[in-house]
């Protein structure tokens, strides 16, 4: 199963279905159910069910609601390319975080192994 990794606060806005759409500077063709990992830890699921963009910062500025993001951090984040939003369903949080066994040097997404006891 995959994993995405994902700073905080934005990981726990994700799998509590306050944010929908996680903003990237690449497309993915990953779709369906993937982790939420922060910390080494997965802190729940989420679907991702499509992908809309290529996106300036100024256009997406206009769905904070979705991305939960300022339009600065958005301008500063893209450096000049274009931005994705993922797009994000059926989210669920763990009641308890699992850790991981990961592969090191992960930055974006983590094939996961299993889970530490």
């Amino acid at each position: 199963m995959k994993g995405l990794i994902v700073r905080e606060p934005f990981a726990s806005w994700i799998v509590e279905g306050k944010k929908v759409w996680e903003i990237r500077k690449s497309n993915t063709k990953i779709r369906g159910e993937i982790f939420i990992i922060t910390r080494k830890k997965a802190i729940g699921k989420v679907e991702i069910v499509d992908v809309l963009g290529p996106f300036t910062p100024e256009e997406l500025a206009n769905h904070k609601d979705k991305h939960l993001v300022d339009y600065d951090f958005l301008k500063k984040y893209a450096k000049g390319k274009k931005l994705y939003a993922w797009v994000l369903s059926n989210p669920q949080k763990f009641e308890k975080p699992k850790e991981i066994i990961m592969a090191n040097g992960a930055q974006i997404w983590v094939n996961i192994r299993g889970f530490k006891k």
